[in-house]
């Protein structure tokens, strides 16, 4: 029998190991850049030195230590690593579209480490990306923050396992179609939405009430009360109610955003993210107030009807008011080039260097609880860092390098024509979009380019 515990105790740590050792962790010097901090201003011809996956010096004249590659960036920059708020890269399946609140389904069961869209962010930049529940239904499933770790075959590896929870809500037309007008129950109108998530914080009270009343009385001598049903949607619920997980809401208009606003003042909820926010800029001063802020298009809009009213100032403008504002892809195409979607801030706006590159990096990483660990060039922070030919917020500027934890996931030298892991036999190479419908985050977009909206709206794409 002792064999047998030492053999087990032996299997037990090896398996430990094994885990461990799939996170790789990089060491590397990055010399004589433009060093681009977000955070602490931009220092130029300086270097940083990573170890073990994480920042350990930032200046100048830094030597390498015995075994650390050194990487000579001169004439170029270096940025932390772009964070995409809103993405559904890596995702098997989006939408758990059978009922109006699914907050019990988890979007870390279907990730897909082999989607090639991963090495396409890496190579725009983005060395982590939110991947996101659908927006079907008015409570949706539970989000997971994903760091683009190529190459791992493991979904739990490509996941940053030190994140928060997050949670998925839409308002508006997703939910009202989908549940509504396509089966005839609530929600059918924006009031229909308020009374799903206002009936089910409720519920979700009277779930949590009961189980402390439980809980109080199994310590009492000679008690008979039986435990309640546990119920995973419910206990999602209280999760949010007592302020473990992070909401991050589909919605376009004011009213609804303010709606929201109003029904998470009412049960003392605080941890709330905007998503889209396209009419944002009405209600500015109090997403800033109550909220931790939105994550925005940089210019898309007048895609469906709900998103006829914008403008390209939006992010300027919440971020004027003092709103933390992120800008997202939704997009495994525009997730390679969100350095340029931040630039168009300075267009419309005005912002200064750092405010716009924030809304990539430091910003989204706060609305992801993650910003003790990554968003900003930062001793003790992880290594995510990107060398771009050109200042990342210029027309003209190219990714070079890409590092997640220290470890260098796209080199353009090295970039072969192919980077798929697995080929299936009828996969094409580039598969092409029209519309992001498979999470009906831009339904009906499709209606731009149909023959009926030519008829109707005299539109020619």
């Amino acid at each position: 029998m002792k064999k047998l515990n030492y053999f087990l105790a032996a299997l037990l740590g090896l398996s430990i190991t094994y885990t461990s050792a799939q996170t790789q962790k990089g060491s590397v010097l990055i010399k004589n850049a433009t060093v681009i901090t977000v955070t602490n201003g931009t220092l130029e011809n300086s270097d940083v030195l990573v170890q073990d996956g994480i920042i350990k010096q930032v200046g100048q004249n830094i030597s390498a230590p015995s075994g650390v590659e050194t990487v000579d960036a001169t004439g170029k920059y270096l940025m932390p690593g772009i964070i995409d708020a809103h993405s559904h890269v890596a995702l098997d399946v989006v939408n758990e579209a059978t009922a109006p609140i699914v907050a019990e389904v988890r979007m870390r069961d279907v990730v897909n480490p082999f989607e090639v869209g991963i090495y396409r962010a890496l190579a725009g930049g983005v060395t982590i990306s939110h991947a996101m529940h659908g927006s079907a239904n008015v409570v949706g499933g539970q989000n997971v923050t994903l760091k683009h770790r190529w190459g791992s075959e493991d979904p739990a590896d490509i996941m940053m396992q030190d994140a928060p929870r997050t949670i998925k809500f839409a308002l508006g037309e997703n939910p009202t179609r989908v549940h509504g007008r396509g089966r005839g129950i609530q929600p059918r109108t924006r009031m229909g939405v308020e009374a799903i998530l206002r009936n089910g914080f409720n519920e979700a009270l009277q779930y949590k009430k009961a189980w402390e009343d439980f809980n109080n009385s199994s310590s009492q001598k000679g008690s008979t009360m039986l435990a309640p049903v546990y119920d995973e949607r419910l206990q999602t619920l209280v999760d949010i109610l007592d302020g473990k997980i992070i909401i991050h809401c589909h919605s376009y208009r004011a009213d609804e955003i303010y709606m929201l606003i109003n029904v998470a003042r009412d049960f003392g909820i605080s941890k709330l993210v905007f998503q889209h926010t396209n009419e944002g800029f009405k209600v500015a001063p109090e997403i800033a107030e109550y909220t931790m802020g939105a994550s925005v298009f940089a210019d898309w809009w007048a895609y469906k009807f709900e998103v006829y009213y914008s403008t390209a100032f939006n992010a300027a403008i919440l971020q004027k008011n003092g709103a933390i504002t992120s800008i997202n892809s939704d997009s495994a195409e525009l997730i390679r080039h969100l350095y340029h979607e931040a630039a168009k801030t300075q267009r419309y706006g005005g912002l200064t260097d750092d405010e716009a590159l924030a809304m990539i990096t430091m910003n989204p990483a706060k609305q992801l609880g993650i910003s003790d660990k990554v968003g900003s060039i930062e001793v003790g922070k992880q290594a995510d860092l990107v060398i771009f030919e050109g200042h990342p917020l210029s027309v003209y500027a190219v990714p070079q390098k890409t590092f997640v934890d220290g470890v260098k996931y796209f080199d353009i030298e090295t970039d072969a024509d192919d980077q798929r892991l697995r080929v299936g036999p009828t996969e094409m190479v580039e598969p092409i979009f029209m519309t992001q419908e498979d999470h009906r985050c831009m339904q009906d977009v499709e209606l731009n380019f149909s023959d009926i909206s030519q008829t109707l709206f005299n539109t020619n794409y």
